[in-house]
């Protein structure tokens, strides 16, 4: 089965005096290659993490250094066999990547029973660092908490008091729309409704008529990549925003942002860790990577991706192995701190925190380019953009 694409990037390092012995690393990215989330992550990630390890200089450095990567098509089933084929047939050492919640906690449970590394950029569900939190995966992005706090706080204090919620029917629609709803009910707003959608979606016009007619202020998409751009869309065609109701796009990337347009998307609030034109640091990356990417500007996964196994490169560097705990207590102990999502800390229960920011999508007459798409409204300190990690549910936390 024609399941992935091997980069292989190697050299054997010269030190003085001698040849040094190098150390063997295999690298997974797995993600959606051809569904919904194909855009967000797909091969965008492949090239992010092979600039990774170009960057980081792994081979002068006598780390060899494989990379490997599968589509998981969106099911948990799928994900499974391969994480499993990856680790017990073909010798991967870490996992990164990985949208889609259910599939996440999946790969989670694998690799802590194999023993091995998952860095996981691209899910969204609080669970993977609360009751199924595990001591070998690192929630390295962003999850539901720090996106619900970000822009449900924001539209609550701009007079979004009532609330409906359409959701993706999986674990990560399920965990953004408890969050959201936790943080509008604290903000002294209410929730009217939710409905759930099968995952992926299509036809969204019933789902927006149930939103419509519940005369919320505010209608909360629980949703992702095509299925956001697909209700988005709809929502636009029935006059929705139009008759007075907002929409709160709780998960959109920029390559959402494109394919919606401006026309479409602008006023939209959102909540994101990176954004390509945020600083110097990140316009330099993006500028590399849409040379090797068709032009497009990363996501905020691409940036995920990136930032992850530049950090697992930094803990086999400073390890001069590949052993699981000494990887795990050396990533820890590394500050984790890139040019594109700042400086962080990794928590006791594996979240991964750092400031994120609040965005609104532009007018059309106010973007100066292709792919300016932003305004910067706030920024978030790490501290308050994630969830205290004594109230995450984690076992792993005294």
């Amino acid at each position: 089965m024609n399941i992935k694409l091997a980069l292989a990037l190697s050299a054997t390092a010269m030190l003085m005096g001698g040849t040094a012995m190098a150390t063997d690393v295999k690298i997974g990215v797995l993600n959606d290659m051809s569904g919904v989330y194909a855009d967000i992550s797909g091969m965008g990630s492949v090239v992010a993490a092979q600039m990774a390890v170009e960057d980081f200089g792994a081979a002068e450095k006598g780390i060899n250094v494989e990379i490997v990567s599968a589509d998981h098509q969106n099911k948990p089933d799928v994900g499974s066999t391969i994480t499993r084929q990856w680790y017990d047939q073909e010798g991967v050492d870490m996992i990164v990547d990985v949208p889609t919640s259910s599939v996440a906690l999946a790969v989670s449970e694998i690799t802590r029973e194999k023993n091995k590394i998952h860095m996981n950029t691209g899910a969204g569900t609080t669970e993977l660092t609360g009751p199924q939190c595990s001591p070998n995966t690192i929630h390295w992005l962003y999850d539901t908490y720090a996106l619900a706090y970000g822009t449900g706080s924001a539209m609550v204090a701009e007079g979004g008091q009532t609330w409906f919620f359409i959701t993706a029917d999986y674990a990560f629609g399920h965990s953004l729309e408890q969050e959201a709803s936790n943080v509008v009910t604290k903000a002294g707003g209410e929730v009217l409704g939710s409905v759930r959608h099968p995952f992926p979606g299509q036809d969204f016009s019933s789902f927006l008529l149930q939103a419509q007619s519940s005369g919320a202020d505010v209608i909360g998409l629980a949703n992702a990549g095509g299925d956001t751009i697909n209700a988005v869309k709809q929502a636009s065609e029935f006059g929705i925003t139009q008759g007075g109701q907002d929409l709160a796009a709780l998960l959109i990337f920029i390559t959402d942002i494109h394919a919606l347009g401006l026309q479409t998307a602008q006023g939209l609030v959102l909540t994101e860790p990176f954004y390509w034109n945020l600083n110097d640091g990140t316009r330099e990356f993006a500028q590399r990577f849409g040379e090797r990417h068709g032009g497009a500007m990363p996501t905020a996964d691409h940036a995920g991706v990136y930032s992850a196994v530049t950090h697992y490169l930094k803990a086999v560097e400073a390890t001069g192995g590949k052993e699981t705990e000494a990887l795990l207590g050396s990533m820890r102990e590394i500050p984790a701190d890139d040019p594109l999502l700042g400086p962080g800390e990794i928590q006791a229960n594996g979240r991964k925190i750092h400031d994120m920011y609040l965005f609104r999508v532009k007018a059309p007459d106010a973007s100066e380019g292709p792919w300016d798409y932003y305004e910067t409204v706030a920024t978030i300190p790490a501290a308050e953009a994630f969830k205290p990690v004594a109230e995450s549910g984690c076992p792993l936390v005294n």
